[in-house]
Protein backbone atom coordinates (compact mmCIF):
# COMPACT_ATOMS: atom_id res chain seq x y z
CA UNK A 1 0.00 0.00 0.00
CA UNK A 2 1.36 3.54 -1.34
CA UNK A 3 0.39 7.38 -1.42
CA UNK A 4 -0.44 7.25 2.61
CA UNK A 5 0.05 10.67 3.81
CA UNK A 6 1.11 12.08 7.76
CA UNK A 7 -0.36 14.95 8.31
CA UNK A 8 -1.89 17.15 10.85
CA UNK A 9 -5.47 15.34 9.63
CA UNK A 10 -3.14 11.76 9.96
CA UNK A 11 -2.08 12.57 13.58
CA UNK A 12 -5.81 13.69 15.11
CA UNK A 13 -6.89 10.66 13.95
CA UNK A 14 -3.92 8.91 15.44
CA UNK A 15 -3.19 10.82 19.11
CA UNK A 16 0.11 10.32 20.94
CA UNK A 17 -0.74 8.37 24.59
CA UNK A 18 -0.67 11.05 27.46
CA UNK A 19 -0.20 10.51 31.12
CA UNK A 20 -2.35 9.52 33.25
CA UNK A 21 -3.52 9.86 36.92
CA UNK A 22 -0.14 10.26 39.08
CA UNK A 23 3.07 9.70 37.61
CA UNK A 24 7.12 10.15 38.87
CA UNK A 25 9.15 10.21 36.05
CA UNK A 26 10.74 7.27 35.60
CA UNK A 27 6.56 6.36 34.53
CA UNK A 28 6.90 9.46 32.18
CA UNK A 29 9.60 6.77 30.56
CA UNK A 30 13.42 6.25 30.52
CA UNK A 31 15.28 6.77 27.50
CA UNK A 32 19.55 5.88 27.26
CA UNK A 33 21.13 7.58 24.12
CA UNK A 34 24.26 5.26 23.26
CA UNK A 35 26.60 7.62 20.85
CA UNK A 36 28.96 10.52 20.18
CA UNK A 37 32.25 9.93 19.82
CA UNK A 38 35.70 12.02 20.68
CA UNK A 39 35.07 13.93 16.91
CA UNK A 40 31.31 14.58 17.52
CA UNK A 41 29.99 13.93 20.91
CA UNK A 42 26.96 16.92 20.91
CA UNK A 43 25.19 14.45 18.46
CA UNK A 44 24.47 12.61 22.03
CA UNK A 45 23.71 16.19 23.72
CA UNK A 46 20.98 16.67 20.56
CA UNK A 47 19.40 13.26 20.57
CA UNK A 48 19.45 13.43 24.79
CA UNK A 49 17.40 16.44 24.88
CA UNK A 50 15.26 15.90 21.85
CA UNK A 51 14.16 12.71 23.79
CA UNK A 52 13.29 14.79 26.87
CA UNK A 53 11.70 17.54 24.62
CA UNK A 54 9.52 14.73 22.93
CA UNK A 55 8.63 14.07 26.94
CA UNK A 56 10.43 11.32 28.42
CA UNK A 57 10.74 11.32 32.30
CA UNK A 58 14.52 10.66 32.22
CA UNK A 59 17.17 10.53 29.76
CA UNK A 60 20.81 8.62 30.30
CA UNK A 61 23.74 9.23 27.63
CA UNK A 62 26.71 7.18 27.46
CA UNK A 63 29.49 7.84 25.38
CA UNK A 64 32.88 7.91 25.43
CA UNK A 65 35.54 8.66 28.47
CA UNK A 66 37.06 11.74 27.27
CA UNK A 67 33.77 13.92 26.68
CA UNK A 68 31.41 12.27 28.87
CA UNK A 69 32.19 15.09 31.93
CA UNK A 70 31.73 17.71 29.48
CA UNK A 71 28.14 16.20 28.36
CA UNK A 72 26.99 16.04 31.69
CA UNK A 73 28.05 19.71 31.99
CA UNK A 74 26.13 20.58 28.94
CA UNK A 75 23.14 18.70 29.54
CA UNK A 76 22.58 18.25 33.55
CA UNK A 77 18.82 17.43 33.01
CA UNK A 78 20.90 14.07 32.39
CA UNK A 79 22.68 11.11 33.89
CA UNK A 80 26.23 10.32 31.74
CA UNK A 81 27.99 7.76 31.85
CA UNK A 82 31.61 7.50 30.46
CA UNK A 83 32.74 4.20 28.29
CA UNK A 84 35.95 3.16 26.75
CA UNK A 85 36.94 4.53 23.44
CA UNK A 86 38.69 3.16 20.67
CA UNK A 87 41.79 4.56 18.98
CA UNK A 88 39.63 6.42 16.79
CA UNK A 89 37.35 8.02 19.40
CA UNK A 90 34.48 5.51 19.26
CA UNK A 91 32.74 3.84 21.84
CA UNK A 92 34.42 0.20 22.06
CA UNK A 93 32.69 -3.05 21.59
CA UNK A 94 33.74 -3.83 25.02
CA UNK A 95 31.92 -1.29 26.43
CA UNK A 96 28.88 -3.84 25.94
CA UNK A 97 28.51 -5.98 28.95
CA UNK A 98 28.46 -2.58 30.85
CA UNK A 99 25.65 -1.11 29.01
CA UNK A 100 23.54 -3.92 28.97
CA UNK A 101 23.41 -3.41 32.90
CA UNK A 102 22.37 0.06 32.30
CA UNK A 103 20.09 -0.93 29.28
CA UNK A 104 17.70 -3.11 31.73
CA UNK A 105 15.71 -0.48 33.26
CA UNK A 106 15.11 1.59 29.99
CA UNK A 107 11.50 1.87 28.18
CA UNK A 108 14.03 3.04 24.62
CA UNK A 109 17.42 2.97 23.76
CA UNK A 110 18.50 5.15 20.65
CA UNK A 111 22.22 3.58 19.28
CA UNK A 112 24.42 5.56 17.10
CA UNK A 113 24.03 9.07 16.73
CA UNK A 114 27.31 10.63 16.37
CA UNK A 115 28.95 7.36 15.88
CA UNK A 116 31.54 7.74 13.12
CA UNK A 117 33.41 4.34 12.55
CA UNK A 118 30.69 1.61 11.02
CA UNK A 119 32.96 -1.73 11.68
CA UNK A 120 33.64 -0.07 15.90
CA UNK A 121 29.87 0.95 16.18
CA UNK A 122 28.94 -1.93 14.38
CA UNK A 123 30.40 -4.18 16.48
CA UNK A 124 28.78 -2.76 19.51
CA UNK A 125 25.61 -2.61 18.05
CA UNK A 126 25.42 -6.70 17.65
CA UNK A 127 27.08 -7.52 20.87
CA UNK A 128 24.11 -5.19 22.35
CA UNK A 129 21.30 -6.24 20.26
CA UNK A 130 22.06 -9.54 20.73
CA UNK A 131 22.13 -9.99 24.43
CA UNK A 132 19.01 -7.10 24.85
CA UNK A 133 15.36 -8.19 25.30
CA UNK A 134 12.70 -5.52 26.17
CA UNK A 135 13.00 -2.02 25.80
CA UNK A 136 12.33 -0.22 22.27
CA UNK A 137 14.82 0.57 20.12
CA UNK A 138 15.79 3.58 17.66
CA UNK A 139 19.06 2.67 15.34
CA UNK A 140 20.97 5.35 13.36
CA UNK A 141 23.98 6.67 11.65
CA UNK A 142 27.11 4.38 11.85
CA UNK A 143 25.43 1.54 14.29
CA UNK A 144 23.08 0.72 11.30
CA UNK A 145 25.22 0.70 8.40
CA UNK A 146 27.85 -1.11 10.61
CA UNK A 147 25.06 -4.00 10.91
CA UNK A 148 24.60 -4.09 7.42
CA UNK A 149 26.11 -8.02 7.87
CA UNK A 150 24.64 -8.55 11.15
CA UNK A 151 20.47 -8.55 9.72
CA UNK A 152 19.77 -11.02 12.41
CA UNK A 153 20.60 -9.16 15.38
CA UNK A 154 18.35 -6.65 14.15
CA UNK A 155 14.98 -9.10 12.96
CA UNK A 156 15.51 -10.26 16.76
CA UNK A 157 14.19 -6.97 17.41
CA UNK A 158 11.08 -7.03 15.09
CA UNK A 159 7.78 -4.69 15.90
CA UNK A 160 9.90 -3.01 18.29
CA UNK A 161 12.19 -1.54 16.56
CA UNK A 162 12.92 1.81 14.39
CA UNK A 163 15.87 2.46 12.02
CA UNK A 164 16.12 6.12 10.58
CA UNK A 165 18.95 6.10 7.30
CA UNK A 166 19.44 9.25 5.02
CA UNK A 167 19.82 7.53 1.30
CA UNK A 168 23.60 7.28 1.70
CA UNK A 169 23.63 5.37 4.71
CA UNK A 170 20.53 3.18 2.97
CA UNK A 171 22.77 2.41 0.16
CA UNK A 172 25.74 1.22 1.86
CA UNK A 173 23.17 -1.01 4.35
CA UNK A 174 21.36 -2.50 1.33
CA UNK A 175 24.32 -3.02 -0.43
CA UNK A 176 23.08 -0.63 -3.28
CA UNK A 177 23.96 2.71 -5.14
CA UNK A 178 22.67 5.38 -3.58
CA UNK A 179 21.21 6.65 -6.92
CA UNK A 180 19.20 3.36 -6.83
CA UNK A 181 17.90 3.83 -3.82
CA UNK A 182 16.94 7.93 -4.16
CA UNK A 183 15.12 6.87 -7.48
CA UNK A 184 12.67 4.31 -5.48
CA UNK A 185 12.81 5.79 -1.85
CA UNK A 186 9.40 3.93 -1.04
CA UNK A 187 11.05 0.27 -2.48
CA UNK A 188 14.29 0.72 -0.19
CA UNK A 189 12.14 1.70 2.83
CA UNK A 190 10.02 -1.77 1.99
CA UNK A 191 13.22 -3.77 1.51
CA UNK A 192 14.67 -2.46 4.55
CA UNK A 193 11.91 -2.85 6.64
CA UNK A 194 11.22 -6.62 5.41
CA UNK A 195 15.05 -7.46 6.20
CA UNK A 196 15.28 -6.29 9.52
CA UNK A 197 11.25 -6.48 10.77
CA UNK A 198 11.90 -2.87 12.06
CA UNK A 199 10.10 0.29 11.29
CA UNK A 200 12.07 2.22 8.96
CA UNK A 201 12.17 6.20 8.39
CA UNK A 202 13.94 7.12 5.17
CA UNK A 203 14.55 10.67 5.62
CA UNK A 204 14.88 12.93 2.42
CA UNK A 205 12.69 15.90 0.93
CA UNK A 206 10.02 13.62 1.04
CA UNK A 207 10.54 11.22 4.14
CA UNK A 208 8.89 7.47 3.79
CA UNK A 209 8.01 5.69 6.59
CA UNK A 210 7.75 1.94 6.07
CA UNK A 211 6.28 -0.90 8.38
CA UNK A 212 7.52 -4.41 8.23
CA UNK A 213 4.34 -5.50 7.03
CA UNK A 214 4.64 -3.44 3.43
CA UNK A 215 2.90 -0.35 4.22
CA UNK A 216 4.43 3.12 3.62
CA UNK A 217 3.63 6.17 4.15
CA UNK A 218 5.04 9.95 3.22
CA UNK A 219 5.71 13.14 4.80
CA UNK A 220 6.44 15.95 2.91
CA UNK A 221 6.65 18.72 5.59
CA UNK A 222 9.26 20.51 6.31
CA UNK A 223 11.59 22.89 4.78
CA UNK A 224 15.40 22.79 2.96
CA UNK A 225 16.48 24.22 6.38
CA UNK A 226 16.16 20.92 8.17
CA UNK A 227 19.03 19.79 6.19
CA UNK A 228 21.79 21.08 8.41
CA UNK A 229 24.19 18.91 10.55
CA UNK A 230 22.73 17.84 13.50
CA UNK A 231 19.03 17.71 12.57
CA UNK A 232 19.34 13.61 12.29
CA UNK A 233 20.36 13.42 15.90
CA UNK A 234 17.19 15.55 16.93
CA UNK A 235 15.09 13.33 14.79
CA UNK A 236 16.05 10.15 16.44
CA UNK A 237 15.54 11.46 20.10
CA UNK A 238 12.31 12.82 18.99
CA UNK A 239 11.24 9.48 17.79
CA UNK A 240 13.30 7.53 21.23
CA UNK A 241 11.46 9.78 23.15
CA UNK A 242 7.95 8.66 22.36
CA UNK A 243 9.04 5.14 22.10
CA UNK A 244 9.85 5.77 25.66
CA UNK A 245 6.41 7.21 26.87
CA UNK A 246 4.30 4.45 25.00
CA UNK A 247 3.50 5.23 21.50
CA UNK A 248 4.44 2.03 19.17
CA UNK A 249 7.06 2.15 17.05
CA UNK A 250 5.21 3.01 13.67
CA UNK A 251 3.12 5.94 15.44
CA UNK A 252 6.48 7.49 16.78
CA UNK A 253 8.02 7.60 13.11
CA UNK A 254 4.96 9.34 12.02
CA UNK A 255 5.17 11.57 15.30
CA UNK A 256 8.55 12.53 15.12
CA UNK A 257 9.29 12.64 11.19
CA UNK A 258 6.05 15.18 11.28
CA UNK A 259 7.06 17.15 14.17
CA UNK A 260 10.57 17.42 13.24
CA UNK A 261 8.82 19.53 10.36
CA UNK A 262 6.80 21.33 11.36
CA UNK A 263 9.75 22.32 13.80
CA UNK A 264 11.63 23.57 10.79
CA UNK A 265 8.62 25.30 9.53
CA UNK A 266 8.41 27.57 12.64
CA UNK A 267 11.99 27.91 12.61
CA UNK A 268 11.63 29.38 9.02
CA UNK A 269 8.96 31.73 10.03
CA UNK A 270 11.00 33.28 12.65
CA UNK A 271 14.50 32.74 11.42
CA UNK A 272 14.50 32.28 7.76
CA UNK A 273 14.82 29.44 5.62
CA UNK A 274 18.45 29.14 5.69
CA UNK A 275 20.39 29.46 8.91
CA UNK A 276 18.49 28.23 12.09
CA UNK A 277 20.24 25.26 13.92
CA UNK A 278 19.59 21.82 14.92
CA UNK A 279 19.93 23.01 18.53
CA UNK A 280 16.72 24.78 18.02
CA UNK A 281 15.05 22.27 16.59
CA UNK A 282 13.97 20.47 19.94
CA UNK A 283 12.84 23.19 22.09
CA UNK A 284 9.74 23.50 19.13
CA UNK A 285 8.44 20.06 19.78
CA UNK A 286 6.54 20.69 23.38
CA UNK A 287 4.30 23.58 21.82
CA UNK A 288 4.19 21.66 18.99
CA UNK A 289 2.65 18.61 20.92
CA UNK A 290 0.24 21.15 22.81
CA UNK A 291 -0.78 22.86 19.80
CA UNK A 292 -1.66 19.68 18.16
CA UNK A 293 -3.46 18.00 20.68
CA UNK A 294 -5.31 21.53 22.84
CA UNK A 295 -5.52 23.53 19.59
CA UNK A 296 -5.36 21.57 16.35
CA UNK A 297 -6.62 24.18 13.65
CA UNK A 298 -3.42 26.27 14.32
CA UNK A 299 -0.96 23.54 12.72
CA UNK A 300 -0.58 23.25 9.19
CA UNK A 301 -0.76 20.68 6.96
Amino acid sequence: MTGQTVDRAFLLRHPLPLPEGEVDKDARGRVIVIGGSREVPGAALLAGLSALRAGAGKVQIATVESRAAALGIAMPEARVLGLPESEGGDIEASAAQVLLTRIKQEDAVLLGPGMLDDDVAGDLAAELLSSLDGPHLVVDAAALTGLREKVGTLKKHSGRSVITPHAGEMATFLGDQKQAVEADAPGAARRAAAATGAVVVMKGTCTHIASPQGQVWECKHGNVGLATSGSGDTLAGIIAGLLARGAHPLLAAQWGVYMHGEAGQRLCQSHGLLGYLAREIPFQIPKIMMDLNGRPNELQA
